[in-house]
């Protein structure tokens, strides 16, 4: 039987969840699916108070970013762009059409083992051939690898992707940013010899690792599942999977992780490891992903030529450190409830004149304002305008000159959570420094310069605090 308040929570969903109405006719959804519903609803609920995004029924399953959300997300895919470069993992970043004709699907195995998940685009050709939007990236980077001859000098090849992913998701299943029908994968393909698989997929743990320990810091860590061959839909023999299952499971046991067998539950290519996280409510997500493939290469006839100059087959290796950027950004709102860290945050922070008819306050929180933007207030239009340098730093800083008194905006400011308050009065203007405080410490006043704000905002960004 639900709680009173559950059931209040669900019937406030009724516009968030068309599924779900609130009546005695068609009763509660299961268990499993309140707790979709409850982190779904934990995300809007942030969204909404700092306006990251919205949906609309017009496209189910797609998420309209806001400005402060898209902030987030290209923060994100941002710090994958860099971690990429880092020798030990060093991917290349490519870019691939977003449909196919159906005869690419029918060559990846996807048409018959997948298909019923894919999105069908009519072109019009005279062929009227049919075409599919595509759920993954791998047939496409498949494509490319071919294009060229290959030597065992060049691999490992590592190709990332992040381009926009459709799959066809039932009406039901769709859950705020959890499962949706549009999203983004921080996408890379591993094109490598079977001695380099190993290392390779030890590398990309370590890759887990950084990200989800050291940088995002999720609270309840994560567990590894090995998710085998499906009993149907999958393509190859059984002796290529028993030994792709028995790899991934030697490799496990060299990382010293702990890891749970999850059977059947393979791609259709080739088993995996996923990795699981929990939101405040206990239900397991899949975000990142790792998985080993014999088969692709097979079917696109993928060859390198080996140092006994003989041909020899690549194995590939799928995999997402992210997973869904979507969801991996709802499941760090479940974890932070909008208390972003400074270099996520949209809400870096706000500059307060504590009087606003005060002419001198106002210019000294404004020329603060630029200095942290990273831009420059031109007020003559006939002064040229001067590019923004690449790679300069632009902070998220707001200002807030409503004529309402100081502690009314303060405490505005600490519900929308701005990581930083900076204050600015007759002192302020007088001594140019300036009164911050974070948001955590509102006792610690600290007197600054512009220069010391901005570099002290630097080495946040840089060191992502």
């Amino acid at each position: 039987m639900l709680k009173p308040n559950t059931t209040i929570l669900l019937c406030q969903l009724r516009n968030l969840r068309p599924r779900y109405y609130c009546s005695n006719e068609s009763g509660p959804p299961p268990p499993s699916e309140i707790k979709n519903i409850l982190t779904a609803t934990v995300s809007q609920e942030i969204s909404n108070r700092q306006k990251l995004f919205t949906t609309d029924p017009i496209s189910p399953g797609s998420i309209f970013f806001l400005p402060n959300g898209t902030k987030i997300f290209n923060k994100l895919t941002q710090f994958m762009r860099l971690q990429q470069l880092n020798p030990k993992f060093g991917f290349q970043e490519v870019i691939t059409p977003l449909i196919y004709k159906k005869s690419l699907w029918e060559k990846s195995g996807h048409w018959d083992n997948y298909q019923k998940d894919m999105f069908r685009v009519e072109g019009q050709d005279i062929q009227k051939e049919t075409y599919g939007l595509k759920p993954m990236n791998c047939p496409g980077h498949c494509i490319m690898y071919a294009k060229n001859d290959h030597s065992y000098q060049e691999l490992p090849l590592r190709f990332s992707d992040f381009s926009p992913l459709h799959r066809n998701e039932a009406s039901g299943a769709l859950t705020g940013l959890t499962r949706l029908r549009k999203f983004h994968q921080d996408d890379g393909h591993i094109f490598c010899t079977p001695e380099q698989v190993s290392q390779e997929i030890l590398n990309c743990l370590k890759f887990i690792d950084l990200c989800y320990i050291k940088v995002f810091k999720l609270s309840k860590g994560y567990t590894i599942n090995l998710s085998t061959r499906p009993k149907d839909h999958f393509i190859g023999d059984l002796p290529t999977w028993d030994h792709a299952e028995d790899v991934l499971k030697r490799i496990l046991q060299d990382s010293g992780k702990s890891w749970n067998l999850n059977e059947g539950d393979g791609a259709f290519y080739g088993p995996k490891l996923d990795i699981m996280i929990k939101d405040h409510k206990g239900k397991e997500h899949q975000v990142a992903t790792i998985q080993l493939d014999f088969n692709l290469p097979e079917r696109f006839n993928l060859k390198y030529k080996a140092m006994d100059n003989t041909f020899k087959r690549p194995i590939m290796i799928h995999r997402a450190v992210f997973g869904s950027v979507e969801r991996f950004l709802g499941l760090l709102i479940d974890q932070n409830l909008g208390k972003w860290p400074f270099w996520l945050n949209p809400y870096q922070a706000v500059i307060i004149p504590i009087n606003t008819k005060e002419t001198d306050q106002i210019q000294a929180s404004r020329n603060l304002l630029n200095k942290l933007r990273g831009t420059e207030e031109i007020k003559d239009s006939n002064v040229d305008i001067a590019p923004i340098p690449m790679n300069s730093f632009h902070f998220n800083v707001d200002i807030d000159e409503r004529a309402e008194p100081l502690g009314y905006r303060i405490k505005d400011a600490i519900i929308k959570n701005y990581s930083y308050l900076i204050i600015v009065g007759e002192n302020e203007v007088s001594t140019k420094t300036f009164s911050i405080r974070s948001r955590e410490d509102r006792k610690n006043i600290q007197h600054l310069t512009e220069d010391e704000i901005f570099n002290m905002f630097c080495q946040l960004e840089q060191t992502y605090k």
